[in-house]
């Protein structure tokens, strides 16, 4: 033994300085390597395996995730157009408003109620937001109706489409004056009232005329789409199709006439100056 381990000093002395045995060991590792290769196998294998499951297991996990942050997404992205179509309406009612030049406020419908008996709206502004009966109420294109009945919280529009509704109007390109008529159909109003003579065409604008006190004049009302002249009858056959969004409207505009509280003032300061 004790010449065993003299060789083997001796051999690694000899090995360290000159490199005298690196072709036997290559020659050792050549032999030892299948040994070695199978003997550590079974944890190559092992680890693979665990590799492989957890690997799976995140991708489905990755997955659910992925899918879940895909319906969140666009459930957002449906509510951000919904977003984005309400502040198109809503900058259309302020350009609307700057054009008016009144006084206005932006209220939203809460029930709608559409048949040939009975066409009106619900809107969320009452008596607290200085609503009145027979206030106009406008979209951002023309006249809708009127205001009929106010709460404290709410208020009911009459649209003018109704057949009980009647508006003073005037024809926009010669100023020829007469009443428009709810029909009880969503898209069309009646003048009856005028002559088979009457200069009005297909295509003319029907504006408020200002008269009956309670819509301001020059307000967009509907559009002329089908003119009749029947003989032996002294009035023409006359429709029009309203200007306003009626069946697809979801926030007004109420208007408060300035010109007129404006004219009140001198009026009131002279009674008070008077007494």
């Amino acid at each position: 033994m004790i010449a065993a381990i003299v060789i083997s000093l001796t051999l690694m002395m000899v090995d360290h300085r000159w490199n005298h045995l690196e072709r036997v060991r290559s020659a050792l590792s050549v032999v030892t390597y299948p040994l070695q290769y199978v003997v550590s196998l079974p944890f190559r294998t092992s680890d693979w395996l665990s590799e492989r499951s957890s690997t799976r297991e995140e991708l489905f996990s990755d997955r659910e995730r992925l899918q879940k942050e895909n319906l969140e997404l666009r459930a957002r992205l449906q509510k951000f157009e919904a977003l984005e179509a309400e502040n198109v309406r809503l900058r259309g009612l302020l350009d609307s408003s700057f054009s008016i030049g009144d006084r206005v406020l932006v209220a939203e419908l809460i029930a709608v109620d559409l048949d040939l008996f009975r066409q009106q709206v619900l809107i969320n502004k009452g008596s607290r937001s200085g609503i009145y009966i027979g206030q106009p109420v406008l979209d951002a294109n023309a006249v809708m109706g009127q205001v009929t009945h106010v709460t404290p919280n709410t208020a009911t529009v009459l649209l003018i489409t109704d057949a009980q509704h009647a508006l003073p109007i005037q024809v926009n390109r010669n100023g020829l004056r007469t009443i428009a008529f709810g029909t009880g159909i969503i898209d069309r109003l009646e003048l009856p009232q005028l002559p088979n003579n009457a200069e009005i065409e297909v295509g003319d604008l029907l504006v408020t005329s200002g008269f009956g006190g309670h819509f301001p004049a020059g307000y967009p009302v509907a559009r002329v789409t089908e003119v009749r002249h029947e003989p032996g009858r002294p009035f023409a056959t006359i429709f029009a199709t309203p200007t306003a969004h009626l069946e697809r409207t979801n926030e007004v505009l109420l208007v408060w006439q300035l010109d007129t509280t404006n004219s009140l003032e001198p009026q009131e300061n002279t009674q008070e100056a008077e007494q």
